[in-house]
Parts: structure tokens; C-alpha cells; sequence
């Protein structure tokens, strides 16, 4: 899969893959793989495998029975939800640390997971959908590594995705999520998720140009993002439900089907306010 030409000219650095993502991308492409295939892939890499114990343990995912292993881990969640889990760990290990990054991975880590479940009640591949999630904002990290001091003030500046992305491509000639669609394909993945993460910020009425498969994963994204992480939203379910039943329509998705499956997750994982989940721009 070749990366946009017109992004070759430009002097930023995508980071690469991890081997142990670029493995475990073909192992999910394998209809035939197994958990202890998965299993043994990630516990070749010691520390992620702790991480991948220590995140299924946590609060968020709300097991009764505490795992041990990566493959019980698997067992439990299922290959494609502890994939992306391991896929969120090795996105985040690729940037360094800072407050602006912690605020994009908390919300790609909810969107991520959410979207995987939802998907999975669908019947739409769970495995594209959660990674879809991570990479959603993946392209903010790429410039915010670019160029730090200059990518925070205008984070700061705009509160809406669509303008933030105006202002990258006037501040340096590239949209977030053209760079985060070019770091889905240097990384290996899906055609469905690297287009789905560069018309993301696209409205609605835009997507129709998009592959089915696409502007489903995109319906789901938009509920995720309006139900559970933007703290304009996230109040008036009812008017976000008004905004998603048209979008769900257009791309061919039950609404009844849609919205029960979308607000059972949302339950699930509704945030807390306090929770350090920052949603700031959207």
C-alpha cells in the first residue's frame, strides 16, 4: 500500500512499527490463527506482555476473575479487543511522553475499545473498528513530535477537528489526518483504516465517497466520539441521537440495531468527568 506522494516531499518523520505489530497485523489477516499463535507472538516481548496483563486487569474492562497470562487475557476479551490493546501500547511507546500525547492516547484507548464492541454487535470486523479508534488522532502525535513548541499552540487554539485541520494544513502544508492515514499504511494496516482515519474529521455528507465498509466504521466513530468523549455532547444524548440517525441511513446501518448496540457500550464505559479523560479537541 504506497503513502500519499505528496506527503514524501515533506520532512516529517513517521515512526516505524514495532516488529512484534507488523507481526501480529499478518497473524490477524490469518482467518486460521489461533489464541496461542497470538498468545506466543506477544509474550516474545516481555514487557508488553506485562502491559497487556496489567491493562486487562484494570478498572475498564471490569473482569471478575483476574488474568495471569496474555492467553487468558485473550480468552477472556477475545483476539481482535487484545490486539488493539496491544496495538495501543505500541502506538504510544512510538511518541514521547507529554501531557498533549497522554490526553490523545486516554481517548483512543476508550474510542478504540468502544468502537470494537459496538462493531462486534453488528456484525462489522471488530478488529478494524478498535483500531480504527487508536489511530483516530495518530496523526496529531506525528506533528506534535515535528515540531512540539508550535503543534501545542495550535492544539490549544481550536476546539473543533475540521478547523484543527485547516490550520495543520496552513501551519505546515498537512492535515493530522492525512499523516495519521500515511502512519496506518507505513504500519500495515487495512486500507478500510487508514482511509477511514483520513476522512474521520470529513463531514458526514462527505463520506459518501468512502467504501461501505468505511462509512460504517466512520457511523460508529461519530457515536463513540459524540456519546462518550466530547464534553460538548456528551450531556444531550437526545440531540446527538438526531444527529446520528440520518448519518446511520445513509451508511446502511439498522438505527434501532445501531443505537441499542452503541448505548449498551456506552453504558459500560461511560466516563466520569473526573476520570483525567481529556477530550479538549474535537
Amino acid at each position: 500500500m504506497s503513502i500519499a506522494p505528496q506527503l514524501r516531499n515533506l520532512n516529517i518523520d513517521l515512526p516505524a512499527c514495532p516488529q512484534t505489530l507488523v507481526k501480529l497485523s499478518l497473524l490477524m489477516a490469518d482467518e486460521n490463527a489461533s489464541i496461542d499463535q497470538m498468545s506466543e507472538l506477544i509474550e516474545t516481548d516481555m514487557a508488553l506482555s506485562a502491559a497487556i496483563v496489567r491493562t486487562v486487569n484494570s478498572a475498564l474492562f471490569g473482569l471478575l476473575k483476574r488474568v495471569e497470562s496474555v492467553h487468558d487475557g485473550i480468552r477472556y476479551l477475545g483476539m481482535a479487543q487484545v490486539a488493539g490493546l496491544t496495538y495501543e501500547i505500541g502506538l504510544r511507546g512510538a511518541f514521547p511522553p507529554s501531557p498533549l500525547l497522554q490526553n490523545i492516547w486516554d481517548r483512543a484507548g476508550v474510542r478504540g475499545l468502544a468502537m470494537g464492541r459496538i462493531a462486534r454487535q453488528l456484525d462489522i470486523d471488530p478488529w478494524h473498528a478498535h483500531t480504527l479508534g487508536l489511530f483516530a488522532e495518530s496523526g496529531r502525535a506525528v506533528l506534535f513530535a515535528y515540531d512540539r513548541q508550535r503543534y501545542t499552540s495550535l492544539g490549544a487554539e481550536q476546539d473543533d477537528e475540521a478547523l484543527l485541520c485547516a490550520a495543520e494544513i496552513e501551519a505546515f502544508g498537512v492535515s493530522h489526518s492525512a499523516l495519521g492515514a500515511a502512519l496506518c499504511q507505513a504500519w500495515g494496516l487495512s486500507k478500510d483504516i487508514s482511509d477511514g482515519v483520513r476522512a474521520r474529521p470529513h463531514a458526514p455528507s462527505q463520506w459518501a465517497q468512502e467504501r461501505p465498509a468505511v462509512q460504517r466504521l466512520l457511523a460508529i466513530g461519530a457515536a463513540v466520539d459524540g456519546l462518550l468523549l466530547n464534553p460538548h455532547t456528551i450531556d444531550n444524548p437526545t440531540a446527538v441521537w438526531a444527529e446520528l440517525q440520518p448519518i446511520a441511513e445513509q451508511v446502511g446501518l439498522h438505527f434501532q440495531s445501531f443505537q441499542l448496540a452503541t448505548s449498551r457500550v456506552v453504558d459500560r464505559l461511560n466516563i466520569p468527568q473526573d476520570s483525567g479523560i481529556n477530550s479538549s479537541t474535537f
